[in-house]
């Protein structure tokens, strides 16, 4: 049987693409150091930081001391659970994606937070309702 003439032979060269927006590939090295400086700033008052990250994520404690070191990054499923216990890898994670609109949001709702809790307390104190600080 031969092909018809409506047979696709070539694969089209125009269509959807993904917009490069001029950034750079970012590398692994580059990953691993910006992890590393996100763990730096979480944990760098921590004098146990890599225990505490290998107990936080359940990893190797190896693992844990070459993400802090920059020498290695950590595989997707680390990162989700550092995402969620750190603030800080968030934040870089979200930049790094070019997401800063969402940084910004966060920090915006972790403020409104913090500024409930006072309002509350305010109302606790003018109110009589003194508790231990």
């Amino acid at each position: 049987m031969s092909p018809t003439k409506k047979d696709r032979k070539v694969q089209s060269n125009f269509g959807n693409s993904f917009p490069r927006d001029g950034a750079t590939r970012l590398g692994a090295a580059g990953f691993a150091v910006a992890i590393s400086e996100a763990l730096h700033r979480e944990f760098d008052g921590n004098s146990s930081a890599v225990k505490s990250i290998a107990a936080l994520t359940n990893a190797n404690e190896r693992a844990a001391k070459n993400w802090y070191d920059g020498r290695n990054g950590p595989s997707g499923e680390f990162l989700i659970v550092l995402c969620r216990c750190s603030d800080q890898v968030l934040e870089t994670v979200l930049m790094l994606c070019g997401r800063g609109d969402l940084v910004a949001a966060k920090k915006l709702e972790d403020a409104k937070g913090k500024l409930q809790e006072m309002l509350n307390l305010i109302d606790q104190i003018q109110t009589g309702g003194s508790r231990p600080i």
